[in-house]
Protein backbone atom coordinates (compact mmCIF):
# COMPACT_ATOMS: atom_id res chain seq x y z
CA UNK A 1 0.00 0.00 0.00
CA UNK A 2 1.04 3.32 -1.18
CA UNK A 3 1.15 6.69 0.93
CA UNK A 4 -0.10 9.75 0.48
CA UNK A 5 1.45 11.90 3.91
CA UNK A 6 4.50 11.72 6.23
CA UNK A 7 1.95 11.80 8.84
CA UNK A 8 1.89 9.21 12.09
CA UNK A 9 -1.24 8.02 13.55
CA UNK A 10 -1.55 7.04 17.20
CA UNK A 11 -5.11 4.56 17.57
CA UNK A 12 -6.77 6.21 20.38
CA UNK A 13 -8.52 3.12 22.72
CA UNK A 14 -11.84 3.92 24.37
CA UNK A 15 -13.99 2.30 27.37
CA UNK A 16 -17.06 1.57 26.38
CA UNK A 17 -18.28 5.47 28.00
CA UNK A 18 -16.50 6.93 25.48
CA UNK A 19 -13.52 8.43 27.41
CA UNK A 20 -9.89 7.76 26.46
CA UNK A 21 -7.81 4.76 27.80
CA UNK A 22 -4.11 5.91 29.05
CA UNK A 23 -2.03 4.10 26.57
CA UNK A 24 -3.48 5.94 23.74
CA UNK A 25 -2.38 9.38 25.39
CA UNK A 26 0.69 7.97 26.45
CA UNK A 27 1.25 7.02 22.75
CA UNK A 28 0.79 10.91 21.67
CA UNK A 29 4.06 11.64 23.40
CA UNK A 30 6.49 9.22 21.02
CA UNK A 31 4.08 9.70 18.25
CA UNK A 32 4.88 13.84 18.73
CA UNK A 33 8.48 13.31 18.14
CA UNK A 34 8.18 10.74 15.21
CA UNK A 35 5.92 12.53 13.72
CA UNK A 36 8.42 16.14 13.57
CA UNK A 37 10.72 13.89 12.47
CA UNK A 38 9.07 12.52 9.43
CA UNK A 39 8.01 15.95 8.20
CA UNK A 40 4.09 15.06 9.22
CA UNK A 41 1.34 15.97 11.30
CA UNK A 42 0.63 13.94 14.45
CA UNK A 43 -3.08 12.15 14.00
CA UNK A 44 -4.96 10.65 16.92
CA UNK A 45 -7.78 7.78 15.53
CA UNK A 46 -10.36 7.57 17.92
CA UNK A 47 -13.14 5.05 17.20
CA UNK A 48 -15.91 4.09 19.83
CA UNK A 49 -19.05 5.37 20.86
CA UNK A 50 -20.13 9.17 22.10
CA UNK A 51 -16.32 9.81 22.04
CA UNK A 52 -16.36 13.47 22.59
CA UNK A 53 -14.88 12.69 25.75
CA UNK A 54 -11.34 11.00 23.79
CA UNK A 55 -11.89 13.12 21.34
CA UNK A 56 -10.98 16.40 23.95
CA UNK A 57 -8.13 14.64 25.58
CA UNK A 58 -6.74 13.91 22.46
CA UNK A 59 -6.96 17.02 21.74
CA UNK A 60 -5.23 18.83 25.00
CA UNK A 61 -2.25 16.47 24.26
CA UNK A 62 -0.81 17.52 21.19
CA UNK A 63 -2.61 15.99 18.40
CA UNK A 64 -2.35 18.11 15.43
CA UNK A 65 -5.81 15.93 13.68
CA UNK A 66 -8.15 13.46 14.91
CA UNK A 67 -9.92 10.97 13.04
CA UNK A 68 -13.68 10.19 14.58
CA UNK A 69 -15.32 6.65 13.64
CA UNK A 70 -18.21 7.09 16.06
CA UNK A 71 -21.27 4.39 16.49
CA UNK A 72 -22.92 1.71 17.99
CA UNK A 73 -21.21 -0.79 16.70
CA UNK A 74 -17.84 0.10 18.15
CA UNK A 75 -19.15 0.45 21.92
CA UNK A 76 -17.27 -2.68 22.83
CA UNK A 77 -14.23 -3.86 20.80
CA UNK A 78 -14.61 -6.24 18.10
CA UNK A 79 -11.86 -7.65 15.74
CA UNK A 80 -14.34 -7.51 12.88
CA UNK A 81 -15.70 -3.93 13.50
CA UNK A 82 -12.49 -2.21 13.98
CA UNK A 83 -10.40 -3.93 11.74
CA UNK A 84 -12.71 -2.70 9.21
CA UNK A 85 -13.11 0.84 10.06
CA UNK A 86 -9.09 1.30 10.77
CA UNK A 87 -8.31 -0.93 7.19
CA UNK A 88 -10.76 1.33 5.57
CA UNK A 89 -9.37 4.98 7.31
CA UNK A 90 -5.61 3.84 6.37
CA UNK A 91 -6.57 2.83 2.60
CA UNK A 92 -8.19 6.38 2.38
CA UNK A 93 -5.57 8.29 3.75
CA UNK A 94 -2.59 6.43 3.62
CA UNK A 95 -0.02 7.91 6.43
CA UNK A 96 3.48 6.29 6.26
CA UNK A 97 2.97 4.83 10.07
CA UNK A 98 0.61 3.86 12.98
CA UNK A 99 1.26 3.27 16.78
CA UNK A 100 -1.30 0.75 18.76
CA UNK A 101 -1.00 0.27 22.23
CA UNK A 102 0.27 -3.63 22.92
CA UNK A 103 -2.95 -4.00 24.91
CA UNK A 104 -5.46 -7.05 24.75
CA UNK A 105 -7.04 -5.32 22.21
CA UNK A 106 -4.28 -4.04 20.22
CA UNK A 107 -2.36 -7.20 20.17
CA UNK A 108 -5.76 -8.65 18.30
CA UNK A 109 -6.03 -5.85 16.21
CA UNK A 110 -2.43 -5.48 14.79
CA UNK A 111 -1.91 -8.38 13.69
CA UNK A 112 -5.44 -8.83 12.10
CA UNK A 113 -4.46 -5.29 9.80
CA UNK A 114 -1.10 -5.63 8.67
CA UNK A 115 -2.48 -8.57 7.11
CA UNK A 116 -5.36 -6.43 5.56
CA UNK A 117 -3.18 -4.24 4.56
CA UNK A 118 -0.17 -6.11 3.53
CA UNK A 119 2.50 -4.86 5.62
CA UNK A 120 4.84 -5.88 8.54
CA UNK A 121 3.67 -5.58 12.39
CA UNK A 122 6.79 -4.88 14.94
CA UNK A 123 4.51 -6.49 18.13
CA UNK A 124 5.32 -5.39 21.87
CA UNK A 125 7.57 -2.65 21.58
CA UNK A 126 9.22 -0.78 24.54
CA UNK A 127 11.66 2.08 22.61
CA UNK A 128 10.79 3.96 19.13
CA UNK A 129 13.23 6.37 16.89
CA UNK A 130 13.92 7.44 13.67
CA UNK A 131 16.69 5.80 11.32
CA UNK A 132 18.94 8.24 10.18
CA UNK A 133 19.88 6.40 7.12
CA UNK A 134 16.64 5.04 5.85
CA UNK A 135 14.19 7.14 7.32
CA UNK A 136 12.28 4.17 8.52
CA UNK A 137 10.94 3.86 12.22
CA UNK A 138 13.15 1.51 14.54
CA UNK A 139 11.03 -0.46 16.60
CA UNK A 140 12.93 -2.16 19.12
CA UNK A 141 11.67 -4.83 21.25
CA UNK A 142 12.91 -7.80 23.25
CA UNK A 143 13.73 -10.85 21.78
CA UNK A 144 14.86 -14.23 22.24
CA UNK A 145 12.97 -14.85 25.46
CA UNK A 146 13.62 -11.15 26.46
CA UNK A 147 18.01 -11.97 26.28
CA UNK A 148 18.41 -9.09 24.07
CA UNK A 149 16.93 -6.42 22.17
CA UNK A 150 16.16 -6.01 18.45
CA UNK A 151 15.95 -3.05 16.49
CA UNK A 152 13.02 -4.04 13.74
CA UNK A 153 13.00 -1.77 10.19
CA UNK A 154 10.05 -2.08 7.91
CA UNK A 155 11.53 -1.07 4.21
CA UNK A 156 9.13 -1.63 2.20
CA UNK A 157 5.40 -1.58 2.80
CA UNK A 158 3.62 0.79 4.44
CA UNK A 159 1.85 1.96 6.44
CA UNK A 160 4.77 1.00 9.30
CA UNK A 161 2.65 -0.23 11.97
CA UNK A 162 4.16 -1.40 15.58
CA UNK A 163 2.01 -2.50 18.73
CA UNK A 164 4.20 -0.26 21.81
CA UNK A 165 3.73 -1.65 25.60
CA UNK A 166 1.40 0.69 27.68
CA UNK A 167 3.91 2.40 30.50
CA UNK A 168 6.66 3.01 28.78
CA UNK A 169 6.20 6.42 27.73
CA UNK A 170 4.35 9.65 29.77
CA UNK A 171 1.51 11.16 28.67
CA UNK A 172 2.27 14.54 27.08
CA UNK A 173 1.77 17.47 28.97
CA UNK A 174 -1.62 19.50 28.51
CA UNK A 175 -1.40 22.18 25.81
CA UNK A 176 -3.89 24.51 23.82
CA UNK A 177 -5.82 22.37 21.45
CA UNK A 178 -5.15 23.15 18.16
CA UNK A 179 -6.48 20.34 16.39
CA UNK A 180 -8.45 19.87 13.36
CA UNK A 181 -11.61 17.14 13.83
CA UNK A 182 -12.54 15.00 10.80
CA UNK A 183 -15.61 12.91 11.46
CA UNK A 184 -15.84 9.69 8.70
CA UNK A 185 -19.24 8.39 8.66
CA UNK A 186 -18.49 4.78 8.31
CA UNK A 187 -20.44 1.56 9.90
CA UNK A 188 -19.89 -1.92 9.70
CA UNK A 189 -23.32 -4.39 9.37
CA UNK A 190 -24.56 -6.26 12.08
CA UNK A 191 -24.15 -9.16 10.05
CA UNK A 192 -20.11 -8.66 9.23
CA UNK A 193 -19.49 -8.57 13.30
CA UNK A 194 -19.16 -12.67 13.92
CA UNK A 195 -18.81 -11.95 17.33
CA UNK A 196 -20.81 -10.78 20.66
CA UNK A 197 -19.33 -10.19 24.41
CA UNK A 198 -22.23 -11.70 26.76
CA UNK A 199 -20.45 -11.22 29.50
CA UNK A 200 -17.40 -10.47 31.07
CA UNK A 201 -16.37 -12.36 34.25
CA UNK A 202 -13.66 -11.13 36.67
CA UNK A 203 -11.57 -13.98 38.38
CA UNK A 204 -12.64 -13.98 42.15
CA UNK A 205 -9.33 -14.89 43.43
CA UNK A 206 -7.51 -12.11 41.52
CA UNK A 207 -5.76 -9.11 42.84
CA UNK A 208 -6.26 -5.92 41.49
CA UNK A 209 -2.89 -4.14 41.21
CA UNK A 210 -2.57 -0.97 39.06
CA UNK A 211 1.01 -1.18 38.72
CA UNK A 212 0.47 1.35 35.64
CA UNK A 213 -1.10 3.49 36.82
CA UNK A 214 1.36 3.95 40.19
CA UNK A 215 3.26 6.84 41.37
CA UNK A 216 5.78 5.09 43.11
CA UNK A 217 6.36 0.72 43.03
CA UNK A 218 8.63 -0.86 45.53
CA UNK A 219 9.91 -4.46 43.96
CA UNK A 220 11.02 -7.84 45.04
CA UNK A 221 13.35 -10.49 43.26
CA UNK A 222 14.80 -13.83 44.41
CA UNK A 223 16.82 -11.34 46.75
CA UNK A 224 13.60 -11.68 49.09
CA UNK A 225 13.88 -15.59 49.63
CA UNK A 226 10.33 -16.73 49.53
CA UNK A 227 6.98 -15.09 50.50
CA UNK A 228 7.80 -14.46 53.80
CA UNK A 229 10.41 -11.94 52.66
CA UNK A 230 7.78 -9.48 50.94
CA UNK A 231 6.47 -8.30 54.09
CA UNK A 232 9.64 -5.81 54.34
CA UNK A 233 8.32 -4.43 51.06
CA UNK A 234 5.05 -4.31 51.56
CA UNK A 235 5.92 -1.79 54.49
CA UNK A 236 8.21 0.03 52.90
CA UNK A 237 5.56 0.55 49.89
CA UNK A 238 2.76 1.09 52.33
CA UNK A 239 4.48 3.64 53.97
CA UNK A 240 5.41 5.38 50.78
CA UNK A 241 1.60 5.01 49.67
CA UNK A 242 3.07 2.79 46.65
CA UNK A 243 2.56 -0.68 45.07
CA UNK A 244 4.36 -3.87 45.37
CA UNK A 245 6.05 -5.00 42.39
CA UNK A 246 7.75 -8.20 41.85
CA UNK A 247 10.32 -10.12 39.52
CA UNK A 248 9.84 -12.85 36.83
CA UNK A 249 12.07 -15.14 39.30
CA UNK A 250 9.97 -14.22 42.66
CA UNK A 251 6.48 -14.96 41.11
CA UNK A 252 7.91 -18.19 39.33
CA UNK A 253 8.53 -18.87 43.01
CA UNK A 254 5.01 -18.75 43.96
CA UNK A 255 5.86 -16.17 46.32
CA UNK A 256 3.85 -13.53 44.94
CA UNK A 257 0.84 -13.42 42.52
CA UNK A 258 1.51 -12.71 38.80
CA UNK A 259 -0.56 -9.41 38.89
CA UNK A 260 2.60 -7.65 40.76
CA UNK A 261 4.91 -8.95 37.59
CA UNK A 262 7.16 -5.84 35.99
CA UNK A 263 9.03 -6.99 32.95
CA UNK A 264 8.68 -8.36 29.63
CA UNK A 265 6.43 -10.90 30.59
CA UNK A 266 4.56 -8.67 33.68
CA UNK A 267 4.10 -4.85 33.49
CA UNK A 268 5.40 -2.45 31.59
CA UNK A 269 5.54 1.08 34.12
CA UNK A 270 7.14 4.06 34.44
CA UNK A 271 6.75 5.72 38.29
CA UNK A 272 8.14 8.63 39.57
CA UNK A 273 10.34 6.21 41.94
CA UNK A 274 11.11 2.89 41.56
CA UNK A 275 12.58 0.72 44.21
CA UNK A 276 14.27 -2.51 43.69
CA UNK A 277 14.70 -4.80 46.28
CA UNK A 278 16.49 -8.25 45.36
CA UNK A 279 16.50 -7.99 41.94
CA UNK A 280 19.37 -8.53 39.78
CA UNK A 281 18.06 -6.73 36.89
CA UNK A 282 18.19 -8.91 34.27
CA UNK A 283 17.42 -7.56 30.49
CA UNK A 284 13.40 -8.78 31.21
CA UNK A 285 12.72 -7.02 34.07
CA UNK A 286 15.10 -3.49 32.72
CA UNK A 287 12.54 -3.69 29.88
CA UNK A 288 9.71 -3.01 32.32
CA UNK A 289 10.73 -0.55 34.44
CA UNK A 290 13.87 1.47 32.98
CA UNK A 291 12.08 4.79 31.82
CA UNK A 292 11.09 5.35 35.88
CA UNK A 293 12.17 8.51 36.78
CA UNK A 294 13.98 7.64 39.96
CA UNK A 295 15.35 3.72 40.50
CA UNK A 296 16.82 2.89 43.54
CA UNK A 297 18.36 -0.35 43.88
CA UNK A 298 19.33 -2.66 46.87
CA UNK A 299 20.95 -5.39 46.02
CA UNK A 300 23.93 -7.24 47.63
CA UNK A 301 25.93 -8.10 44.87
CA UNK A 302 27.99 -4.93 44.02
CA UNK A 303 28.19 -6.22 39.88
CA UNK A 304 24.08 -6.65 39.72
CA UNK A 305 23.38 -5.15 36.26
CA UNK A 306 20.61 -3.37 38.04
CA UNK A 307 22.88 -0.78 39.28
CA UNK A 308 23.90 0.06 35.94
CA UNK A 309 20.74 2.29 35.47
CA UNK A 310 20.04 3.39 39.20
CA UNK A 311 20.15 6.47 40.27
CA UNK A 312 20.74 5.45 43.80
CA UNK A 313 22.16 2.26 44.68
CA UNK A 314 22.75 0.37 48.24
CA UNK A 315 24.78 -2.27 48.43
CA UNK A 316 23.91 -4.90 51.43
CA UNK A 317 21.55 -6.98 53.02
CA UNK A 318 17.73 -5.99 52.02
CA UNK A 319 16.51 -7.21 55.23
CA UNK A 320 19.06 -4.71 56.99
CA UNK A 321 18.82 -1.68 54.72
CA UNK A 322 14.75 -1.77 53.48
CA UNK A 323 13.97 -1.85 57.43
CA UNK A 324 15.85 1.07 58.33
CA UNK A 325 14.40 2.77 55.42
CA UNK A 326 10.84 1.89 56.02
CA UNK A 327 11.46 3.30 59.91
CA UNK A 328 13.58 6.89 58.51
CA UNK A 329 10.26 7.51 56.51
CA UNK A 330 8.26 6.53 59.09
CA UNK A 331 10.21 9.95 61.34
CA UNK A 332 10.18 12.08 58.21
CA UNK A 333 6.17 11.16 57.70
CA UNK A 334 5.87 11.91 61.73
Amino acid sequence: MGTKTKDLWVLLETNEDGTAKNVGIELLNPGRRLADKQGGKLVSVVIGCHTDAAVKEAGVHGADQIIVVDGEEFRRYTTDAYTAALAHLLKKHAPTSMLIGATPNGRDLGPRLSCRLGTGLTADCTALDIDEASGNIAWTRPAFGGNLMAVILCPDHRPQLGTVRPGVFKKPDVCEDRAEIIREDFHVPADQIRTTLLETIREASAEIVDLEGADIIVSGGRGVGGAEGFRVIRELADVLGGTVGASRAAVDEGWISHSHQVGQTGKTVGPKLYIACGISGAIQHLAGMSSSDVIVAINKDFDAPIFGIADYGFVGNLFEIVPLLTDEIKKVKA
